[in-house]
């Protein structure tokens, strides 16, 4: 019988001129990007935190230290394709995965088809098993401020 885990997942990044904005694998137009050892995707990490939380075997940073120069400017989808080999390796699969992303600009409503098309990709599941919503903080916060960006995932993972 098949038994199903959750898992939660957060990162946060802080924004700075000239960089790339990156964002479940799609690349956002902005002139402002994301501070980071790798490419700085917040959300597939915030993805591979709840992944990894799912089944207990630590987090992201755990796996892919950024002390390490070999993930330095990574694309994070091979960070979530190497979490997706654990994920299977466990027995496990991708019931159902929810992101959400705080971020007060650029508008992500043309991006989110895109991204969860690209998520479902290098999960190896359905887009309809993946939701992405973005929404803004009002104007609140260091997300508000335009300082940053604050993203949460949850996943269901059947094993």
């Amino acid at each position: 019988m098949a038994s199903f885990r959750i898992g939660q997942g957060y990162d946060v990044h802080a924004l700075a001129d000239g960089l790339k904005m990156w964002l479940c694998g799609v690349r956002v137009e902005s002139a402002r990007g994301f501070v980071a050892h790798s490419d700085g995707d917040v959300a597939i990490h915030a993805l591979c935190d709840a992944l990894l939380g799912a089944l207990a075997l630590g987090d992201i940073g755990k796996l892919f230290p950024d002390s390490d120069p070999a993930y330095r400017g990574i694309d994070s989808k091979i960070l979530l394709s190497r979490v997706m080999e654990l994920v299977r390796g466990r027995g496990g699969s991708v019931v159902n995965a929810d992101i959400t992303i705080a971020l007060q600009a650029p508008k992500l409503a043309p991006y989110i088809l895109q991204m969860r098309e690209t998520l479902a990709s290098v999960m190896g599941v359905d887009a309809g098993a993946v939701s992405v919503k973005a929404t803004t903080t009002e104007r609140l916060g260091f997300v508000g401020r335009g300082e940053g960006c604050e993203v949460w995932a949850v996943v269901l993972v059947s094993v």
